[in-house]
């Protein structure tokens, strides 16, 4: 299920004007990131105001960073037992707290990591984090790469499906320490200090990948790691993050990232904000994708002659508009052709299908709306006479109550970690409230690509898709990957499977992504 579910909201996405020019500030760099502030020198106090009843009870009583602190680090010992293996490893849950210029507390970020046992500081370590922003790493972790997974299988998948968690065959661990990050109101992750300006810190682009650049050296650090080969790999919003992340520690924390895996990336909101035609030539080949997928299975190389026909007739009569009628018409009926979508209601719409009429076209017959995050998935339109659209997403909609029981047990139950608080493993006020930037240039990570893969020649990337993920579209960052200079091509590996966002949730799909990544950490 695309996971790390990032709840991009790409077409119509307004872009505010940024509160804080957080690009140029950092958070404090102390001794130790996760140790509490120094008491203050009580000196000078007068008598009695040190405790009891007759003292300053606020100067007595827990501060409120104290009072919301998440809990110690919890380390346990856990085997997995997996096909022709046993992995045991330590099992770390805790947080890295995070302090302003000043010294003051103002954050708890939460991560979760899984050392092998008997390795030393040679073997690699990899730090995932999800996306949307708003979202946990609980995707990955529960989906993909960690040692336990919840079966996230499309259609199979239901609010009330249960959320115990099997070893997952799959996982990462027999080549990669993990460490997996909860970025700020995600998870159990919270802002600890007073006011909203702390908050707006870590709810922006450049706040954001601060924070979470700081929260992998420290770890580092605090597990006397900063000598093993590392690698960073992010999901969905991941795709704005990673590269970003990258170049912070390159250039501001003094460490070096050996490869960037990115799942179901977003590289670049401008392809999906305003009038752009561009987001109409990133989701055609998704959108046939879906319609033969209802036929029989499908592989990227069945859609050679859409993709052609995106590049090159499909954006020409684009390009020529609506005041061009034959174009126009040529146009809608061409796509009408290759989904099986109703040809007046194509021509209504001059073949230009956004995402949401997309969803709710392509069966409307049969009052069936298709996921967002996986199109291949299906689900009753709630209110299938209305005239306009007032449906969720059947593909990720349903993860949300399983995911959300899994991660709490798994923390509670196996690690013996347990917070006051709610696990959020979407929280949606962090995407209303998040500071894209503002003015002309959106958000994206395409400029700290090429930034990265030029500064260092040894740093592989690779980018992998789902075919039926309408969330982020895979030709849409084909698109942009072929603008990359000719000297990185070889070192950037795209790959698309079947499935949506989370294309994980398909074993085929889940243990190729594996290979690859294992192909490109042994390398």
């Amino acid at each position: 299920m695309v996971i790390g579910l990032p709840m991009l909201r790409c077409a119509g996405l307004v872009l505010a004007v940024s509160a804080f020019a957080l690009a140029d500030v950092a958070f404090a760099d102390l001794a130790r990131a996760d140790d509490p502030p120094q008491p203050r020198n009580e000196a000078a106090a007068p008598a009695g105001q040190k405790g009891g009843r007759g003292g300053n009870a606020a100067q007595a009583s827990p501060s409120a960073a104290d009072q919301h602190r998440l809990p110690g680090d919890s380390t346990t010992k856990q085997t997995v037992d997996l096909p022709g293996r046993t992995l045991n490893f330590a099992a770390t849950a805790g947080s890295i707290r995070v302090f302003d210029d000043k010294g003051e507390p103002l954050a708890d970020i939460a991560t979760t990591s899984y050392e092998l046992d008997g390795a030393d500081r040679t073997r690699p370590v990899t730090f995932l984090f999800n996306g949307g922003p708003g979202a946990s790493s609980a995707w990955l972790q529960f989906g993909a790469a960690g040692p336990w997974r919840l079966p996230l299988d499309g259609e199979g998948v239901s609010p009330s499906a249960s959320p115990e968690v099997k070893p997952n065959a799959e996982t990462w661990l027999d080549f990669t320490d993990l460490v997996f990050i909860d970025p700020v109101g995600t998870g159990y992750s919270r802002v600890i200090a007073s006011g909203e300006d702390p908050r707006k810190r870590f709810y922006s682009v450049d706040g954001d990948v601060n924070a979470i650049a700081l929260v992998i050296r420290r770890w580092l650090e605090k597990h006397n790691r900063l000598t093993s080969p590392k690698y960073v790999a992010g999901e969905s919003y991941g795709g704005i993050r990673g590269p970003k992340v990258v170049r912070q520690l390159q250039i501001q924390h003094g460490v070096g990232v050996k490869g960037l895996v990115l799942v179901s990336p977003l590289l670049d909101f401008r392809e999906f904000t305003g009038t752009s035609l561009l987001q109409y030539v990133a989701t055609l080949p998704s959108y046939v994708a879906v319609a033969r997928e209802a036929k029989g299975p499908v592989k990227r190389a069945d859609l050679a002659d859409v993709e052609a026909y995106a590049r090159g007739e499909f954006l020409a009569d684009l390009v020529k508009g609506e005041a061009d009628k034959e174009a126009s018409n040529r146009l809608a009926d061409k796509v009408a052709e290759l989904t099986g979508i109703d040809p007046a209601v194509s021509r209504r719409l001059a073949g230009r299908f956004d995402v949401g009429e997309f969803r709710r076209e392509l069966d409307r017959k049969n009052g069936m709306v298709t996921g967002r995050y996986d199109a291949s998935v299906r689900g009753f339109d709630p209110y299938p006479d209305s005239s306009s659209s007032r449906f969720g997403d059947p593909s990720g909609d349903a993860l949300q109550a399983p995911l959300t029981s899994a991660a709490v047990d798994v923390f509670t139950r196996k690690l013996n970690w347990r917070p006051d608080g709610s696990y959020e493993v979407l929280n949606g006020a962090v995407e209303r409230n998040w500071d894209f930037g503002g003015g002309i240039n959106p958000p994206q990570s395409l400029s700290e690509l090429r930034q990265i893969l030029a500064t260092d020649a040894k740093l592989n990337v690779l980018v992998a898709h789902g075919l039926f993920d309408l969330a982020t579209p895979y030709f849409g960052t084909k698109r942009a990957l072929d603008q990359l200079p000719a000297f990185v091509t070889s070192r950037v590996k795209f790959v698309v499977y079947p499935g949506g966002h989370m294309f994980y949730s398909r074993d085929g799909s889940r243990q190729a992504l594996r290979s690859e990544v294992e192909a490109l950490i042994r390398e």
